[in-house]
C-alpha cells in the first residue's frame, strides 16, 4: 500500500491582491475549518481598504474616531490596529503541529520567528528595529523615531495548532488614521511607515522580501 504523501513544509505564498477585510476574514476561517493534514499550509499576502480591527481582548473606546473607516471585531489576540493601502499583511495559516509536536508550547516561538522576520526584512533596507517586552509588535530603535511603531502582529492558534491572522508592515501609508486610535491599546504611541523613514520601496518589493524571510525561518529546524 502506497504511504500517503506529506505535504510540503515550505508554505505556498498565495496573492490576493487587494481585497475588503471582512471577505479575507471569513476566508481565513473557513480555510482552516476545512484543512486537513494534508493541506498545504499557505502564506495570503493582502492589501486592504481601510479598517480598523479589534482582537479579542480589546476595548472599543480604544477606537477614538473612526472617521468612517470600518470597524471589525475578529478572533486574533491583541487590541484595535489599523490596515489601509500601501501596508503588506502577509497572514500565515500554518499547522504548528508540522514544526513542533506540542504546537502550544512553540507558539510563543512562532510569534518570536515573525518579528524576527520583519526585523530582517527592514535591516536590508538599513533600518535598524527592536521588540519590545509586553508590547506586540516592531518598533524603530534609533534615530528621530525611536520607539515608534512599523509592524504589528496578531494570530489566532487553535486547539489543534493551526493558526490564522499574521503580520502586517507599514510601507507608504497614509498614516493619519492611526492617530484615530490607540495602536495596540497604547494612547499616544507613535507610528511610522518606511518610506517616512526615508526608504523608497514598492509595494510588491517589500511584500516578497518579508514573504521570503518569514519561509526562512518558520521552516528552519
Amino acid at each position: 500500500m502506497q504511504a500517503a504523501s506529506t505535504p510540503s513544509t515550505l508554505p505556498r505564498i498565495v496573492h490576493r491582491g487587494i481585497e475588503p477585510y471582512q471577505l479575507t476574514f471569513d476566508a481565513m476561517r473557513a480555510f482552516t475549518d476545512a484543512r486537513t493534514e494534508q493541506t498545504p499550509n499557505e502564506f495570503w499576502i493582502v492589501e486592504h481598504p481601510p479598517v480598523f480591527t479589534l482582537g479579542l481582548g480589546a476595548d472599543q473606546s480604544h477606537v477614538l474616531a473612526a472617521h468612517d473607516i470600518p470597524v471589525v471585531q475578529t478572533d486574533r489576540g491583541g487590541e484595535v490596529t489599523y490596515h489601509g493601502p500601501g501596508q503588506v499583511v502577509i497572514y500565515l495559516l500554518m499547522d504548528l503541529r508540522r514544526s513542533h509536536p506540542k504546537a502550544r508550547l512553540f507558539a510563543r516561538e512562532f510569534v518570536h520567528k515573525i518579528e524576527q522576520s520583519v526585523i530582517n526584512t527592514l535591516a536590508a533596507y538599513n533600518l535598524d528595529s527592536e521588540r519590545k517586552q509586553g508590547a506586540p509588535g516592531i518598533y524603530v530603535s534609533n534615530g528621530d523615531w525611536k520607539g515608534a511603531k512599523i509592524a504589528a502582529l496578531g494570530l489566532k492558534v487553535r486547539g489543534n495548532g493551526c493558526t490564522y491572522h499574521g503580520v502586517s508592515l507599514n510601507v507608504t501609508m497614509d498614516l493619519a488614521p492611526f492617530s484615530w486610535i490607540n495602536p495596540c491599546g497604547y494612547a499616544g504611541l507613535a507610528t511610522v511607515d518606511m518610506n517616512t523613514l526615508g526608504v523608497s520601496v514598492t509595494l510588491a518589493e517589500v511584500q516578497h522580501a518579508l514573504a521570503k524571510n518569514l519561509q526562512e525561518l518558520l521552516t528552519a529546524s
